[in-house]
């Protein structure tokens, strides 16, 4: 169990005694002082989950004690002890941010109850405040990998579209990464503190999709039993992503075409509007101008989410990111399974870039993953890769041998012929080959004197 270090601050040393006995026999660490100005300095020096303090004190005021803490630390609860003829001041406390208050003399139980209340509290918003920094770190744009030009060009993209609030499409085929871009924008905007919400478009059931998307009141068809806030809603004042937009159905784009341009939802069976502030990035693999054109797609619903287009490329369009992501995958399996695998071999590498990867990253990353689970070395050999990529990196080394043994051939042809000053005849000999074979030879090679 964590020890939590908690202050204790009152001027009356039995006081202290007893509530700091108290507390270490629960397991907290505690430091006690008998004024304000005695615990402003111990909370300059140390870190607290907790400050227990009396609210008159000689000098400086519980008071001011709880306004420099929370002008500093204003996540530290603060628990206030007051006198009952003092009430109006812990209640002048709590206005200024205070957890709680206690009257003296000071109930243990109710102590302790109030002091797990607010250090749970305190440890669930440190840990709130932890995630929304790690995904913020995570699906920064920074950390997204690539070092090929067309992957430049996506960072300057989401360098300018990240900080406006206009509608984005983002188009690539499957496997490409189109939602760790729409996250990356959203983790590099004035929303990154507010919801990101997925709506997969083609995994929902298109008769459930509407009340999904918009939410229903209780009653509003059967089955019903309560009110559903929809996910439209639950993105309010951040970003919805809803993937694979042209799988969405015809009348469902009717409604959402309606939500873009007047930002207000109803839900299934509710009489009244909700306005929205939500900023709607979607994603397909489908050419939505051809979905268009075949009456698929709306041609209005298509104009209000294609403000902004960004192009993610397939795999094979950015060679030189291979290696890069391969071993990002290579290291992020280090970090997770404990193992040191510390690359590829050669000829790995080589069929990495050969192969044409019709799974995109996701593909590269599950065969980089199913590599090191088979792997018992600290490099990955091409055996340990699915017989696709061993089939074509053994062709494309026979063309490799096929090619030197040609130009291996040429170089011996074009070396007897100088010797011989060109000479055929004397040159064949030199070669142990027929003067007609030699002709031919020369002629297929594209051999000319001089």
């Amino acid at each position: 169990m964590q020890k939590h270090n908690v202050l204790v601050v009152d001027d009356e040393k039995n006081i202290l005694k007893v509530v700091s006995m108290t507390l270490r026999k629960k397991n907290y660490n505690v430091d006690t002082v008998r004024s304000s100005e005695e615990a402003i300095e111990k909370f300059n020096n140390n870190s607290y989950a907790l400050i227990i303090t009396d609210i008159k004190l000689p000098g400086k005021t519980g008071i001011d004690l709880l306004e420099y803490v929370k002008s500093r630390e204003p996540d530290v609860p603060v628990i206030m002890i007051t006198a009952f003829g003092t009430i109006a001041n812990a209640i002048n406390a709590m206005k200024k941010g205070a957890f709680n208050y206690l009257t003296k003399p000071v109930n243990t139980d109710e102590l302790l109850n109030v002091m797990k209340e607010a250090i749970e509290k305190y440890e669930l918003r440190n840990e709130n405040i932890s995630l929304k920094s790690e995904l913020k770190q995570k699906y920064m744009f920074s950390n997204i990998i690539g070092k090929s030009a067309p992957m430049q060009e996506i960072f300057d993209t989401i360098r300018m579209v990240s900080k406006t609030h206009a509608n984005i499409l983002i188009v690539g085929e499957s496997g490409t990464g189109k939602e760790l871009v729409a996250r990356a924008i959203h983790y590099d905007s004035n929303r990154a503190e507010k919801p990101f919400v997925t709506i997969d478009c083609a995994a929902i059931p298109s008769e459930i999709m509407e009340s999904e998307l918009f939410g229903h009141e209780k009653g509003a068809f059967t089955g019903a039993h309560e009110r559903k806030i929809g996910l439209l809603e639950l993105a309010h004042n951040g970003t919805v992503f809803l993937d694979e937009i042209g799988e969405l159905e015809i009348n469902l784009q009717k409604k959402l075409l309606r939500f873009l341009q007047e930002r207000e939802i109803l839900r299934v069976g509710g009489g009244s509007r909700i306005s929205l502030n939500v900023r709607v990035i979607a994603a397909t693999n489908k050419n939505l101008e051809e979905e268009v054109k075949g009456k698929r797609f709306r041609e209005d619903l298509f104009y209000r989410l294609n403000v902004v287009t960004v192009k993610i490329p397939s795999l094979r369009e950015r060679i030189d990111d291979i290696p890069l992501l391969a071993n990002h995958f290579l290291e992020q399996l280090n970090k997770i399974e404990g193992k040191l695998i510390t690359g590829f071999e050669d000829n790995v590498t080589d069929a990495f870039s050969g192969y044409d990867w019709p799974g995109n990253v996701r593909e590269l990353e599950n065969v980089v993953e199913r590599a090191y689970v088979l792997c018992p070395n600290v490099t990955i050999s091409l055996k340990y890769l699915p017989s696709r990529l061993i089939n074509l990196a053994h062709e494309k080394g026979e063309l490799f041998d096929r090619m030197n043994l040609l130009d291996t051939e040429k170089r011996l042809i074009i070396q007897a012929l100088t010797q011989t000053g060109w000479n055929q005849s004397k040159a064949s000999v030199i070669l142990g080959i027929s003067r007609k074979q030699l002709m031919t030879k020369i002629k297929n090679h594209g051999i000319t004197a001089g």
